[in-house]
């Protein structure tokens, strides 16, 4: 998995003072602090850093069968660095009903906190809860127009997909990752001072190498790593890519700058960035490429309540509300 990492030369780009609807006027005193150690120029540059240690590949007899509550691929956090002396320290819990897995966080990153935004980290209160024993459904569902949580990591933070909130105008409903304005973990923090993930960097400094499950959808699936098992017992594996290419501009309206073409390509995902892996069960993989984790929802979501079930909050621009269909 390839490290993104953010070049800042130059002054304070709008992308990054609105991230996740923040404000649409660069002047705004609430960019001040940002501004005096987050320089960007006119066109903030994302560059690829050298190749990361492959990801973890355990034996699928070391991974929780399907109904078997997964406990144990949860890293132990307690001994992380965690976001700074400032802020609390990551609390994670999973447990699992006969038909559920229950997973409650304060939301709080396990590794330092990088301000990517004007926004300020906070403690939330999140809790999701989804199927035990997921199954396939019928038709995928598509997560274009969704701003809000598709999932959530092992570490107990919210995942987002891979688009931004619409302001400022020139970069709505964009691309945060191709816009630089996420951090080394591909994160940043929302308007509400939210913790979280458009992207899952595969790091021991992010605490996503303990296994290869890292995280879950709110269908129920597991989300691997970019690196899979090509048979049970795990003696080949292969790095997963994305079948995204990219066709137009993504620094506003990401949907429409990516088309899904899989011909030609070995070892590539499906729509949803998902495929079955060799114990026939259904699996999402982590990638470097748009959409980065979740493209559609192979399987049905589940209602979720609180924090788990809010939008993005609005914050001006076409009032928080999703992109036309069309851009």
């Amino acid at each position: 998995m390839k490290i993104l990492q953010v070049i800042l030369v130059g002054s304070l780009s709008i992308a990054a003072i609105s991230a996740c609807g923040g404000e649409d006027s660069a002047s705004s005193s609430s960019t001040s602090a940002a501004a005096e150690t987050m320089v960007v120029d006119e066109a903030t540059t994302v560059v690829e850093a050298t190749e990361a240690p492959a990801p973890d590949v355990p034996a699928n007899s070391a991974l929780p069968a399907l109904g078997e509550c997964p406990t144990s691929i949860f890293p132990d956090l307690t001994a992380v660095t965690g976001p700074g002396e400032e802020y609390a320290m990551p609390e994670v819990n999973v447990e699992c009903t006969d038909t559920e897995i229950v997973v409650t966080s304060n939301g709080m990153p396990s590794y330092t906190f990088e301000s990517m935004t004007p926004n300020g980290l906070e403690e939330q209160t999140w809790e999701w809860r989804i199927p035990l024993k997921p199954t396939l459904a019928a038709n995928t569902t598509s997560i274009v127009n969704v701003l809000g949580t598709l999932g959530f990591t092992t570490t107990g933070l919210p995942i987002y997909g891979p688009t931004e909130g619409p302001t400022p105008t020139r970069e709505a409903f964009g691309d945060p990752i191709y816009n630089g304005l996420l951090d080394t973990c591909g994160g940043h923090t929302g308007y509400t001072a939210d913790y979280h993930n458009h992207a899952l960097n595969i790091d021991i400094y992010c605490n996503l190498t303990s296994s290869v499950i890292v995280g879950y959808a709110l269908d129920g699936f597991p989300i691997y790593n970019s690196v899979g098992c090509l048979d049970v017992d795990c003696t080949e594996t292969a790095q997963f890519i994305s079948g995204y290419e990219m066709s137009g501009d993504p620094t506003s309206y990401s949907w429409n700058a990516y088309t899904y073409d899989a011909a030609g390509k070995a070892n590539v995902l499906d729509e949803c960035n998902g495929r079955i892996g060799p114990d026939g069960t259904y699996r999402y993989h982590a990638t470097d490429s748009f959409p980065y984790i979740i493209g559609c929802f192979a399987g049905t979501s589940t209602t979720q309540t609180g924090n788990a079930a809010a939008d993005m909050p609005p914050m001006g621009g076409n009032g928080g509300n999703p992109p036309p269909p069309n851009g």
